[in-house]
């Protein structure tokens, strides 16, 4: 079977070994608990008008080590998660003048009450 060489088949496999190799542990209850407690884009508040159109964002990308956990995904709407590409969220969220602080404290609370919520042993 012919594999292909195209930059994009390349990306592709090159984020599948890395999804694999990672512990990606967000449950589909989890997900749906996260998309509530931030009622919105966790970056910039948009809410989409269909509730699936929301898509999980990795706080520390995989590139740089993230994982698809309860404490590192939040919702964010296609624009806010396309802008921000595998950057680091605090030097993007500055970037496009978004509120930092708030946004930290923010995640900061929802990780806590879900991490409670479902028993995460390492919550902040």
């Amino acid at each position: 079977m012919a594999v292909a060489r195209t930059r994009r088949a390349r990306a592709q496999r090159r984020r599948k070994r890395r999804m694999d190799a990672a512990d990606n542990d967000l449950t589909a209850e989890q997900w749906l608990a996260l998309r509530e407690a931030w009622a919105g884009c966790a970056y910039c508040g948009a809410m989409p008008a269909e509730p699936g159109a929301l898509q999980r964002d990795c706080v520390l990308p995989l590139s740089r080590g993230g994982r698809y956990t309860l404490e590192n995904v939040v919702p964010a709407c296609r624009s806010c998660n396309a802008s921000k590409c595998n950057d680091e969220v605090t030097g993007w969220l500055r970037r496009k003048r978004l509120d930092e602080p708030a946004f930290l404290l923010r995640h900061r609370e929802v990780v806590g009450m879900l991490a409670a919520r479902f028993g995460a042993a390492d919550s902040p």
